[in-house]
């Protein structure tokens, strides 16, 4: 059997991969990968993804130059969610947010109002070209 074909795709022919920083086991984000987008992760050792947005495969950085070096990919015990752990290249502090932010994850929730608590490291019109 392919290691591929242990994964549950959703109807889609998605699943959802969360990225989380080696070092600091920060999660900095969630994006979602088809069997091409995780095959060539393998293969190549850098984060792609599948760009829902764009319809087609989405190599992190290539823009903005934020790669994801990947160490390690796991599968959760249903096979339905992917966990990279990552080394998030490209900028110091890094960046993994389109926001210019360390996580996407910098919305917390605070007496009925989500607040951003993670500062913004760069404006996002400097990181991305248009």
């Amino acid at each position: 059997m392919d290691w591929l074909d242990a994964v549950k795709w959703d109807a889609a022919g998605l699943v959802p991969a969360i990225a989380q920083e080696r070092g600091s086991k920060d999660v900095l984000m969630l994006a979602w990968m088809n069997r091409d987008a995780l095959a060539e992760t393998a293969r190549s050792g850098r984060a792609v993804y599948w760009s829902r947005s764009r319809g087609r495969l989405w190599r992190k950085g290539e823009e903005s130059g934020h790669v994801q070096q990947v160490h390690q990919i796991r599968l959760d015990c249903d096979g339905d969610a992917v966990l990279l752990e990552v080394t998030q290249l490209g900028h110091d502090p890094s960046i993994a947010c389109h926001t210019g932010r360390h996580s996407c994850f910098f919305e917390q929730l605070e007496d009925g109002r989500w607040r951003a608590a993670e500062p913004v490291i760069e404006d996002p019109a400097r990181i991305y070209r248009k």
